[in-house]
């Protein structure tokens, strides 16, 4: 399905996500991995997608959102991008990072060009979220082929970008302004 509409993702499951849906308090789970669960909703996430005309995959470095690109590309054989400029916004322990040279042997297939090793903001505002937002916005459109970049994403960029609060795995189209 070709359209004028890119498509994000949110990352699968994640160890924090399970721990913090049954506490509310933060488990202290730095860039946490997916569960079982979160491997099954990005295999459902590139099964949705497969019915789309996309090129690329365009992810957060977070390892949950890095592991669900790479899923949705190996059932799909697509390339994958990573982009900080769609990374969570830093509020919790599973958004401290892991260093670019550490993603880099992790994922040795995957796009880290022009990332710092330390990528990753604490306690981002609501105003420079949306700041990244716009930046986002801005860069997105300028790259010809736009409409068929998937996006693997997190809750705080997603609902900042679209307004839409996703759950984990939850795909949602998206068309930036022009």
């Amino acid at each position: 399905m070709a359209g004028t509409s890119m498509i994000l993702v949110r990352h699968g499951e994640s160890e924090f996500n399970v721990a913090f849906s049954r506490t509310r308090v933060d488990p202290g789970i730095h860039d946490p991995r997916l569960t079982d669960a979160g491997r099954q909703q990005a295999i459902g996430a590139a099964k949705v997608l497969a019915g789309y005309d996309i090129e690329r995959i365009l992810t957060s470095p977070y390892t949950r959102a890095l592991e669900t690109a790479s899923i949705i590309a190996d059932v799909l054989n697509l390339p994958v991008e990573v982009d900080p400029t769609v990374r969570e916004r830093g509020f919790f322990a599973c958004d401290i990072g892991t260093p670019t040279s550490e993603l880099t042997a992790q994922w040795p297939n995957h796009d880290f060009d022009g990332m710092g090793e330390i990528w990753w903001q604490e306690g981002e505002s609501e105003a420079a979220l949306a700041a990244r937002c716009q930046t986002f916005r801005e860069k997105i459109v300028t790259h010809r082929h736009w409409p068929r970049i998937a996006v693997v994403a997190h809750w705080g960029f997603i609902r900042a970008l679209t307004g839409v609060p996703l759950g984990n795995g939850e795909i949602i189209t998206y068309t930036p302004p022009t």
